[in-house]
């Protein structure tokens, strides 16, 4: 039985976490995907392909990417390549305090290479990626023509 999995599956968006691919066969070839959709919406995504080491695992932290999204070992390439379905836009997070980032996470048979795959889906898992603390107050600051956020840790 395949299983991805996301290590801690919660985590601060500028933690870096650990992606693993379990119950391959030996040099199986798959694309590892992953999509949230931002506040308006909107959906990003990133893809990669790898072949399966000999215990049957992909760690992107490990194994090269072969191609998609990028190419090369980078544990946290598939959130750092998330790119917008719809050119032009961004990834912005407004509310920062109040809600994460759901990241899905799916593995697919073979090679992906469309916005909707049509490749068959052996496993996927959902991540948490929040950009504030448990108790982190924000405040916010107007003083002349000045605006922002302060933020306060517990």
């Amino acid at each position: 039985m395949v299983e991805v999995t996301v290590t801690p599956q919660s985590s601060l968006a500028d933690r870096p976490v650990q992606i693993r691919v379990r119950g391959l066969s030996p040099s199986q070839l798959v694309t590892l995907r992953a999509w949230l959709k931002d506040e308006q919406g909107e959906r990003f995504q990133s893809r990669a392909f790898f072949r399966a080491d000999g215990a049957g695992e992909v760690d992107p932290g490990l194994h090269a990417a072969l191609g998609g999204s990028y190419s090369g070992v980078w544990p946290m390439g598939l959130l750092w390549f998330l790119q917008p379905d719809t050119l032009f836009r961004r990834l912005v997070k407004r509310d920062v305090a109040g809600s994460p980032f759901r990241v899905r996470l799916e593995v697919f048979q073979g090679l992906s290479l469309g916005v909707e795959p049509k490749e068959r889906l052996l496993a996927s898992c959902e991540a948490e990626r929040w950009y504030a603390g448990p108790g982190v107050q924000r405040v916010p600051v107007r003083e002349g023509r000045v605006r922002g956020a302060l933020f306060l840790p517990p």
